[in-house]
């Protein structure tokens, strides 16, 4: 019997077996590959463990009862054998991964780090937290992952984003602002009351901003900020109207107003300066700064037409010294434009008019259609709900307030404010096509096996992240941050999940096409979007087979780019517009160095536009000098099609003498080769030039150097 038996430990003394120890590990090792062990299952492994431990001839040790366990876990499972096998051998192979972790540390510290150009890895700080994330992605493979999954990922066939933060939080979101403001909230144990006046509202933002962003990862959006503040705008204006009135008297209101209107205008420049100020300066608790986006500019109310237009003009005059300001990364700023309200004649038309010439002078704000065709469009014109990006272009799904994934009438209305997206796993289409025929399988058959490989990996993230408590984001978990979130602190997050995304990433969809038959999508394209429809079709059939909404995610491929050319070259060599470049191209665009014109870009990503719907962003470059009519007519055409449209321009200052002019390497000026340079990395901005460093790695550049559509 369990009572007569003793084990050996390690260091020798003895320890009565414990049934229920087992169970636990057995658990443990079912859960990493997602089987279900019943209660009669568990008590014929340990039933079996005992028969087994009783043929020993004295007491057993500590591996002789691991041994057991494995043989009785054969008999009943070996898929759970196996994971049980593979968690045991973790202890031998744990000096192996510190021996990795202390290579890469060391080459943070010394050489630096640039695989995200949102970092700064010159700072302590900063190398403190590359660090922790080497060890933590290393902890995520060997605990997280199975074999297959590894090698799939070693070899370049899929790409797991973010495998350093995957554990422990959720990837992009819309964070609900104005709901967490309202009658104010508990933030580390100080209590903060409701906003009184627009500054303060400013000052409380950046605070919930920085607070909240180093609890997850990736994109952080405030949708609509221009509605979430025009409450506080009144506020503001209502206490200087009525200062002015208590010193001149009730006879002076129309200069009361007047009054009022320059002191509201002026709090909101300042607070708009200190919001860019703080998450360009202040990095977060991961090492870097925030990814925050700022929607708005849809809002007809008086005083949000103020606050859109104040920080369109704050953001076009940048922040700096005199004569040497230059505009700032973050927040990305996104305009929410409807034709009826922005086109010609329309109400809002000076505010888009505002939007374009900060766009011509800074790039931002891109632009999203309310008012065009396809999915963005369709929810705002028909249930009035906007869908504003997360980061440079991830977009939810819709979940329906009672349906969920579909809506339960003709009533029901879809959610968007307040969820968030758990993580993104990219395919690396041209690898897996040249898999299928050097194994001369199907395509599609090989493409299977690597869309249920990650299907099985969001799952488990899913259930993973479930079992989290509120207590880990308190702001967006108890306090309403996110829909649904006002949990206890000891609840499980497994409520608020429920309406939350999960993307299937897509890169290099020109080189799947070329690898097909020797062209690109410019040239031809229709192997591309067969295989996009497939692969539509493959996640819409997942999501309700699993209840997980799955969204297609176009990659933008940072550092990614220059990876998957180097993870193709060494399983299959380099062949010429596959992986003759340093770089592949981002998601589903037209590469870069195709000579074609803006309006043949937009028209030929038009066809893919419909099925990435998960993320997508469409930008064309201007390689002249700023041009407002060229600019007005493309924002305008991409808003008629539906586009969330990006201006792309080469921003370049001069630190020497203030110069600034569009792509130059030497100042005109002066002579100068001290440069400041702001590109769009994808779906952002970022430095890819800075007092003769750069930001950016160097398949990036290699891109960067060679755009000519992009």
């Amino acid at each position: 019997m369990a009572k007569d038996i003793m084990v050996i430990k390690k260091n020798g003394n003895l320890e009565k077996f414990d049934p229920n120890r087992v169970k636990k590990a057995v658990i443990a090792s079912a859960e990493r590959v997602m089987v279900d062990l019943t209660d009669e299952a568990l008590e014929k492994i340990v039933s079996r463990v005992l028969e087994l431990l009783n043929t020993q001839t004295s007491n057993p040790t500590v591996e002789q009862l691991h041994s057991c366990c494995e043989i009785a876990l054969e008999d009943i499972n070996p898929l759970v054998a196996k994971s049980y096998r593979e968690y045991r051998d973790y202890k031998k192979e744990i000096v192996h991964i510190l021996d990795k972790v202390y290579k890469r540390a060391q080459t943070i510290i010394y050489i630096g780090d640039k695989e995200c150009a949102n970092i700064d890895s010159a700072l302590v700080t900063t190398q403190r937290c590359l660090i922790y994330n080497s060890l933590n992605k290393e902890l995520y493979k060997k605990f997280f992952l199975t074999a297959n999954e590894i090698e799939a990922c070693k070899d370049g066939y899929i790409y797991i984003h973010d495998m350093a933060y995957r554990r422990d939080s959720m990837n992009c979101c819309l964070f609900d602002m104005a709901n967490l403001l309202k009658n104010g909230f508990e933030m580390s144990n100080i209590w903060y009351t409701e906003p009184k006046t627009l500054q303060t509202a400013f000052n409380v933002m950046g605070d919930v901003i920085n607070n909240t962003t180093a609890m997850q990862y990736g994109g952080f959006t405030v949708p609509e900020v221009d509605t979430v503040l025009k409450k506080y705008a009144k506020m503001s204006y209502d206490m200087y109207y009525q200062e002015y009135l208590s010193i001149k008297g009730e006879k002076y209101k129309d200069e009361a107003s007047e009054y009022a209107w320059k002191k509201t205008i002026r709090e909101c420049e300042q607070g708009y300066q200190g919001i860019e100020y703080k998450l360009n300066t202040v990095s977060s608790s991961r090492g870097d700064y925030p990814f925050v986006t700022f929607s708005f500019g849809i809002d007809q109310d008086e005083f949000a037409v103020m606050i859109t237009k104040t920080i369109l003009n704050v953001h076009r005059e940048g922040q700096g010294k005199k004569g040497f300001k230059r505009p700032t990364l973050f927040p990305k700023l996104v305009f929410l434009y409807d034709k009826k309200v922005h086109g010609d004649g329309g109400v809002l038309r000076d505010s888009f008019l505002t939007a374009i010439k900060c766009s011509e002078k800074t790039m931002y704000p891109d632009y999203l259609s309310l008012s065009g065709e396809g999915y963005v469009p369709e929810m705002y014109k028909k249930y009035g709900r906007i869908v504003s990006p997360m980061g440079c272009r991830a977009f939810l799904s819709p979940w329906y307030e009672r349906g969920g994934i579909d809506p339960a009438d003709a009533d029901d209305k879809p959610v968007f404010v307040g969820r968030f997206n758990i993580g993104a796993v990219s395919l690396h289409l041209p690898m897996i096509l040249a898999k299928a025929r050097e194994e001369q399988k199907d395509f599609y058959q090989v493409l299977d096996y690597y869309l249920e490989m990650i299907r099985k990996i969001h799952i488990r993230t899913y259930r993973y992240l479930a079992k989290r408590k509120a207590s880990t984001n308190p702001l967006a978990y108890c306090q309403g941050g996110f829909y649904g979130g006002n949990l206890d602190p000891e609840e499980s997050i497994e409520s608020i999940m429920k309406s939350s995304t999960a993307s299937f990433g897509i890169t290099a969809l020109n080189e799947l096409q070329v690898l097909y038959n020797g062209k690109s999508i410019v040239e031809d394209g229709q192997f591309a979007l067969e295989v996009m429809k497939y692969i539509n079709k493959k996640i819409t059939e997942f999501k309700y087979e699993d209840n997980i909404l799955y969204a297609i995610y176009g990659t933008p491929a940072e550092n990614l780019c220059g990876l998957q050319i180097k993870q193709f070259r060494k399983k299959y060599g380099i062949i010429p517009g596959v992986s003759s470049r340093e770089y592949v191209s981002n998601s589903f665009h037209c590469g870069v160095w195709e000579d074609i014109t803006g309006i043949e870009k937009q028209d030929l990503e038009d066809r893919f536009w419909d099925l990435f719907r998960g993320g997508r962003i469409q930008y064309v470059r201007y390689n002249l000098s700023y041009n407002t009519k060229a600019m007005i007519t493309y924002i305008e055409r991409a808003m008629d099609k539906g586009f969330y449209e990006g201006v792309n321009l080469s921003l370049s200052y001069c630190n020497h003498c203030g110069h600034e002019e569009i792509n130059m390497d030497v100042c005109p000026k002066c002579g100068s080769t001290d440069l400041t340079k702001i590109e769009r990395m994808n779906g952002y901005l970022s430095y890819s030039r800075v007092h003769g460093d750069t930001m950016l790695n160097n398949a990036k550049m290699e891109e960067i150097a060679e755009r000519k559509s992009m």
